[in-house]
This record gives C-alpha cells, sequence and structure tokens, in this order.
C-alpha cells in the first residue's frame, strides 16, 4: 500500500502540491489525473525519492521513505517499474538491451540470465509468443528478429510494450505509468490500456497511471484522483467521476473526452 498525507512540494515561489492525501491499497490500478503542471509527475518522482517532499510523508507498504537510507531506498526501487512518457529507450541499444539494462547495471552480467528474463518480460506485454512455448524453434525465430531491432524499428505502439517490459524485469510489486498513451493513435491505445489491465490482472501489482486520456481512466482505473491547484480536488471511481457535479470535474472531462 501508498500513503501520502499532507504532501507539500514548491518550486521556488510556484507551489505545485499544498497538502495532498491519498492512499493506494494493494493491488489497486490509480489513475491520477489533471491539467498540465498540477503536479502529477512531481507526485511520482516524491513516492521514489527523485525529489523530497518540502513537507508531509509518503509510506510506501508501512516504510516511511523519508527515513530510508540510501541502501534501503535503492531496495524499495526495485520494488517499482517505472514506464517513462515517450518509453524513453536508448537509441543505440536493441531491444533485448533495452529490456534488461537494469538487471546490467544492477550487477546481472550472465548472458543466458538476462536472455531468459527479457523472453519473459517480452513474452508478457505480448511481442513475443507465449514464455510457454520458449523452446520451440517459432519462439526462438521470433525472439532472434525481435531483440536485434533497434528502436527506430518499432512502430510507436511497440516502443511503449518494449518499456513496459523493461518496467516489469524483477517482478515488481508497483507499477507506475507516465502517460502511457501519449502520442499514440486510438486503436494503439486502447492496446496499452488492454496491456495495463492484464499486467494488473496477471502480476497483481499495484499500478498508478497518469494519463490525460479519459477514455484510459474509463477503462482502466480502479479509482480516480484529480489534482487542481495542488490539491486532491476529486476521488473516487471513475463511474464517479462521470457523475460527478464539480464543475473542475466536468470542465477536464470535457477538455479531454475528445
Amino acid at each position: 500500500m501508498i500513503e501520502i498525507k499532507n504532501l507539500k512540494k514548491a518550486f521556488g515561489s510556484k507551489i505545485v502540491l499544498d497538502g495532498v492525501d491519498m492512499v493506494i491499497p494493494h493491488g489497486e490500478t490509480m489513475c491520477i489525473i489533471g491539467k498540465s503542471g498540477c503536479g502529477k509527475s512531481v507526485l511520482l518522482k516524491q513516492i521514489v525519492g527523485l525529489l523530497t517532499p518540502d513537507e508531509g510523508s509518503i509510506a510506501v507498504d508501512g516504510q516511511d521513505i523519508l527515513s530510508l537510507n540510501k541502501n534501503e531506498m535503492f531496495e524499495l526501487r526495485q520494488q517499482i517499474g517505472f514506464v517513462f512518457q515517450g518509453a524513453a529507450l536508448f537509441d543505440s541499444y536493441n531491444v533485448f538491451e533495452n529490456a534488461v539494462i537494469g538487471m546490467y547495471e544492477h550487477g546481472v552480467k550472465d548472458i543466458n540470465l538476462l536472455e531468459e528474463e527479457a523472453k519473459r518480460v517480452l513474452s508478457a506485454v505480448g511481442l513475443l509468443p507465449d514464455i510457454s512455448e520458449k523452446n520451440t524453434s517459432n519462439f526462438e525465430k521470433e525472439w532472434n528478429i525481435l531483440s536485434n531491432k533497434k528502436p527506430s524499428d518499432l512502430s510507436g505502439g511497440m516502443k511503449k510494450r518494449v518499456g513496459v517490459a523493461r518496467a516489469l524485469v524483477g517482478n515488481p510489486k508497483y507499477i507506475f505509468y507516465d502517460e502511457p498513451t501519449t502520442g499514440l493513435d486510438p486503436v494503439t491505445s486502447e492496446q496499452i490500456d488492454d496491456l495495463v489491465l492484464d499486467l494488473a490482472n496477471r502480476f497483481k501489482v499495484t499500478s498508478i497511471v497518469i494519463t490525460h486520456d479519459i477514455f484510459s481512466v474509463y477503462k482502466v482505473a480502479n479509482n480516480v484522483i484529480l489534482l487542481n491547484n495542488g490539491l486532491v480536488q476529486f476521488t473516487g471511481t471513475a463511474d464517479d467521476l462521470k457523475k460527478s457535479s464539480d464543475p473542475v470535474v466536468q470542465e477536464f472531462i470535457l477538455r479531454y473526452n475528445k
């Protein structure tokens, strides 16, 4: 579970978060929405310790992350997969290298272990046949083709899937998605939404999805939080969001329901 209390963050005179409270239960997919600049990404960066709050507390599995030392924070981050906006793949690396770069940087150099994990996560996101077929000639053929491709050889949807695969390495308990459908056509966006749902159901991960895509919210969210002026303006289910009479909520829905 992730529990955030009275979280505040400002950059100079600009107040970004001004007392945010939220609880994200184990296994839930929480969508965080709001206008650009409302603090959604700042919130995620504070949960993983990349930014330090000015005030407030963040507890992950009962651990106050502000009290963790460097090694303890490193261990916590290993439980979190992060899917960046735009996938953030390394152009000079192939798909295999992009998928397991985290393992490699953490000291795993055994090529067989790296390939096994890459095959597992790339299969999980639908870029390879089911992992149960990994010893078949068809699986190996698909692996040899895919693993050597560079990001420039991939479609936007495939890049996103490789980014999600990288986040799955090591079986994290949490996956954070930063605008996972941005820049994708409607069909591919729906496929990524289906993937987020599938991974939540299969791996029981706790997910936070930052998005402007109202259709994604309706499809993947167990609960929704709308940030506005540094505070939580709305919290509830996607159905509650649709029915809300709050003018700020209605403005957001009308703006992004296109």
